[in-house]
């Protein structure tokens, strides 16, 4: 049966990261004839599903060589290549980005669908959902703010920020989308917490800590962290979000 399902789904080739999660997740690993060269690294988020599997850079000519019927891509894959794959009847089917899960639902179907696998994808996000029923309402309306090593933070129009709110958290950034952190605002109104994402897969040395060398910042972080998010749960567009919002939730208060 394993077999004859394999042989039915299109062939599959991912051209990034993020693709990689996807297909990993929905096609059968039989008709996946490549993920990307990061297939496997440690902020992959799948990563051990992808051992033994081809993990390609790649060019017209050998995408066209191991005869993908379906591309999965979020940013990878030059326009060019892109336009030349569907050129030649490839279906490129590219991942949209995400604001909140009902993006990620959307990314699911339309991914499952080109795929030929709708019934894997529905399970997905059944699981997903799942998790964030589990999960809503945890802070009771705790007032957090995100934070990289980098000093960037997320406000409204973030998947970030609907992972907050997935976890009960009123988020204390207010400027939309991502953003270099506010020290003044910080300063003069502290938030009740500090949600650290990626902190897991930087190391700080020199000046590459920057903005988060300032003293203000420090303080906050080192007296207001409730969590720190690993960066596989936040890199990509996917189900992966509400892990994240299950691990906040966990930390939440009894």
């Amino acid at each position: 049966m394993a077999g004859s399902v394999a042989q039915a789904a299109p062939r599959a080739l991912s051209l990034d990261q993020c693709a990689d999660q996807y297909v990993l997740a929905l096609s059968p690993r039989a008709a996946i004839v490549g993920l990307s060269t990061r297939a496997d690294d440690a902020d992959s988020r799948l990563r051990d599903l992808a051992h033994g599997l081809p993990l390609r850079r790649v060019d017209l000519e050998s995408a066209l060589a191991v005869r993908p019927q379906v591309v999965v891509r979020y940013w990878g894959g030059e326009p060019r290549l892109v336009e030349a794959l569907q050129a030649r009847g490839v279906r490129v089917v590219t991942i949209a980005e995400a604001r909140d899960f009902a993006g990620v639902r959307a990314d699911i179907r339309a991914v499952a669908t080109a795929l030929d696998a709708r019934p894997a994808g529905e399970a997905l996000i059944a699981r997903m959902d799942a998790r964030l029923a589990q999960a809503a309402g945890a802070w009771n309306g705790a007032r957090a703010l995100y934070l990289t090593p980098g000093g960037v933070t997320a406000g409204p129009g973030t998947l970030v920020d609907a992972v907050l709110r997935g976890a009960g958290m009123a988020n204390a950034e207010r400027r939309p989308g991502y953003q270099t952190v506010s020290l003044e605002q910080l300063a003069l109104e502290p938030p009740g917490a500090v949600v650290l994402g990626f902190f897991d897969t930087f190391q700080l040395s020199g000046d590459s800590w920057g903005i988060g060398r300032h003293r203000i910042l420090q303080r906050v972080v080192r007296q207001r962290a409730v969590a720190s998010l690993p960066g596989s749960t936040l890199g990509c567009p996917d189900w992966s979000a509400a892990e994240a919002v299950e691990l906040l939730a966990a930390r939440a208060p009894r």
